[in-house]
């Protein structure tokens, strides 16, 4: 027997609403986007409509039926493969639906067998238990619909689908209501074919009839003579007839058997109808004498289960009562040794009143080490501070005595060059004794002379005073350059020279809280039998302990510092750089040097503190080796200033030198252009005296030269 699509459908939309979607489920329009059918196989199982199937269904498809189309397609392929590959039943082709239908019209029938799928793979997966308690609490109407369905489902699949393991997971009264609709509709579908087979047997008694009467005519027309027609072609007409009507016979004799049959089977039937609804009386009466053996039998376990408990209380009582005896007797022996420990804290009171004056006079020796260690730090900083300010005084000595000594020589050089102009100056003094119009001193002979100078005599004396003053500009330039240099290299030492003395005087600290921790752990390995001692000695072992890791932390750190004060490279300044780094390796080794001996002092310095009193401490009193350092820097000081003063002098005796120089070179250049423009005079021009005058001076040439050179050792003198 059919369900109508129609009713299931309303049916199952009520069924739906249970599953609390967060799409809605009221109206077969809601259903046709396939939106909320999907939420539903989600909760079915969860596993296979997982939630990446679920992104794949649009979500608002609006009015486009199309869209709703597409989901509807995608939903009935995963229902189709879900029943195949899942649940091992295989869906015919009566159940699929028209999802066109629905997702263009709404079409409540097609709807119906969509809803009809979704309600098998309810009735099928892991949970039907609890989708079939589910349908049990909705009214009996929609559970009649439901069941119903499920029947069809059930009939129309292959047999083995229709063993006892399809109802064995089912409760009990779902099952009787299972078999019960199941009987009733197998009755109803059999006299629904008796009803049809009826109806086809009056149908073929009409054709019977109707052919019956075609024949009856058509014999009549045989008998009657027809002048039309040719009687071969009448009697294969009668032929064909004949066979007709003796189907038609055979057709009509088989169905009136059929229909017997049908009659009997039905009678059958209806026989076992009675049977199964005595059966099932009986059933239902063996169905309430079994809820009422289980109601019982739940009863019997809640006894047992509480009796059970009731014995668990029992033996924990009594395990309680043993554990009781235990404690009364280990509170005796507390209480002994409660008396016991009273007398001994009595004791250790009296221990530590008379410890109490030793402890204060133990911090206060304790506070005066402190600062003992805190002035020798600070004396410790000042010595390398003026350690350090004397090596960049002695590097400040020996770079201006090279300086010095650079100058002297340059002033000789300049003092021989001077001499040799004024030799060269000799020459043209001859030519005014001998002649005063030749005076190059006179105004009007200057003018001649600036005339008559060559134009490529003049480019070069204007090219050599451009390169002098370049040179000098660019020597300017390198020089303040190099003392920028030299200034950040003596930050930089400096810089590092504080941070070696930091880091060396944390080692020294470090070594010294170590001592300390070592002598603490010696001490509460001494004192491990008394309580409070031992927990005062591992505080403050902890606490240096805690020290000790700040002083690495301050040391890494100090370490990091100085390698960031490391001067970058450059290309420019990379010989310098080099001569400074074989500086700074000499001054690491007389840092080393002076770091073994500042080591002997502090040595010596605290021999000297741990012998020395606090209320014996000198007023005032500076170590000797500070008072010698103070004096050595007051004399180095005096010796750098006696330096500048000569580097002053130098520099004054530098200025007048080049002054000479670029006068002596202006001289010879007018000397030089004088005699450049006698030669270049014409002959005619000149008289029998110009003409006797430059043969004497040409023959006077080489005697003035080596009367130069005879007068240098005297200039010198």
């Amino acid at each position: 027997m059919s369900v109508d699509k129609a009713e299931l459908c309303g049916s199952l939309l009520t069924w739906l609403q249970t599953f609390h979607v967060p799409s809605p489920c009221a109206s077969p329009q809601d259903l046709s986007s396939g939106l909320a059918v999907a939420y539903v196989l989600n909760q079915i199982d969860p596993s296979w409509f997982n939630e990446a199937w679920l992104q794949g269904i649009s979500e608002d498809p609006g009015p486009n039926w199309k869209l709703k189309v597409s989901n509807l397609k995608m939903v009935l392929r995963s229902l189709v493969e879900y029943s195949q590959d899942v649940l091992a039943h295989p869906v015919s082709e009566d159940h699929l639906p028209d999802v066109s239908l629905i997702g263009e019209f709404s079409d409540p029938a097609e709807l119906g067998k969509l809803l009809q799928l979704v309600l098998g793979c309810a009735i099928s997966c892991e949970k039907k238990q609890d989708h079939i308690q589910r349908i049990m609490t909705l009214e009996e109407s929609v559970q009649h619909v439901v069941m119903e369905a499920i029947q069809e489902l059930m009939t129309k699949d292959t047999p083995d689908s229709l063993s006892p393991e399809t109802y064995g997971n089912f409760d009990s009264q779902s099952r009787r209501y299972y078999f019960l609709s199941e009987e009733a509709e197998e009755g109803d579908e059999l006299r629904q074919r008796c009803l049809d087979l009826e109806r086809q047997l009056m149908l073929l008694s009409e054709e019977k009839q109707s052919l019956a009467q075609e024949n009856a005519g058509l014999r009549e027309r045989m008998g009657r003579p027809e002048g039309e027609g040719t009687p071969g072609l009448t009697a294969k007409k009668l032929l064909l007839l004949q066979s007709q009507l003796e189907q038609l016979q055979e057709e009509n004799f088989r169905l009136e058997s059929g229909r017997e049959d049908e009659r009997l089977r039905c009678a059958e039937l209806e026989r076992e109808v009675a049977e199964l609804q005595h059966r099932n009386q009986a059933l239902t009466s063996l169905a309430q004498e079994a809820q009422a053996l289980k109601d019982e039998m739940d009863e019997l376990r809640q006894s047992s289960e509480r009796a059970g408990q009731l014995e668990a209380t029992l033996t924990s009582c009594r395990r309680r009562l043993g554990e009781l005896r235990e404690l009364r007797r280990q509170v005796r022996q507390l209480e002994e040794r409660n008396a016991g420990h009273a007398e001994r804290t009595r004791q250790l009171e009296d221990e530590l009143r008379r410890a109490g004056s030793l402890r204060a006079q133990l911090e206060a020796q304790r506070r005066q080490v402190q600062e003992l260690q805190g002035q020798r730090q600070e004396e410790a900083m000042k010595a390398e501070k003026w350690l350090f300010e004397c090596r960049n005084l002695e590097e400040k000595y020996e770079s201006v005595t090279k300086e010095k000594e650079r100058l002297l020589a340059e002033r000789d050089s300049l003092r021989e060059a001077n001499e040799e102009l004024r030799c060269a100056q000799l020459q043209p003094r001859g030519l005014t004794q001998a002649d005063p119009s030749l005076d190059p001193t006179s105004p009007p002979v200057d003018n001649l002379a600036a005339e008559i100078l060559p134009a490529e005599l003049r480019e070069t004396l204007l090219r050599l005073q451009l390169e002098n003053k370049r040179l000098c500009r660019q020597e300017a330039a390198d020089r303040e350059r190099q003392e920028e240099l030299q200034r950040h290299l003596e930050d930089a030492n400096r810089a590092r020279h504080g941070l070696e003395t930091q880091h060396r005087l944390n080692q020294q600290q470090l070594s010294e809280l170590r001592a300390q921790v070592e002598d603490l752990q010696k001490a509460l390995q001494e004192q491990g039998g008394k309580t409070e001692d031992s927990i005062l000695l591992k505080r403050k072992l902890e606490e240096h302990l805690q020290k000790l890791h700040e002083a690495d932390l301050e040391l890494q750190r100090k370490r990091e510092y100085i390698e960031e004060l490391e001067p970058p490279t450059d290309s420019s300044t990379a010989r310098r750089i080099e001569e400074l780094q074989h500086n700074l390796q000499k001054k690491d080794a007389d840092l080393r040097a002076m770091e073994e001996r500042y080591r002997r002092y502090v040595d010596k310095a605290r021999m000297v503190m741990q012998t020395m009193e606090p209320k014996q401490r000198p007023a005032a009193g500076a170590p000797p080796e500070l008072h010698s350092l103070r004096t050595q820097l007051r004399e180095r000081d005096v010796r750098i200033r006696h330096l500048e003063m000569d580097f002053e002098k130098s520099r004054s005796q530098r200025e007048q030198e080049e002054k000479l120089l670029i006068s002596a070179w202006y001289n010879m250049g007018m000397a030089l252009q004088q005699r450049a423009g006698e030669e270049r005079a014409p002959a005619h021009a000149q008289s029998f005296l110009a003409q006797q005058r430059l043969a004497t001076n040409s023959r006077r040439g080489p005697l003035g030269r080596l009367a130069s050179l005879n007068l240098r050792p005297t200039d010198k003198h």
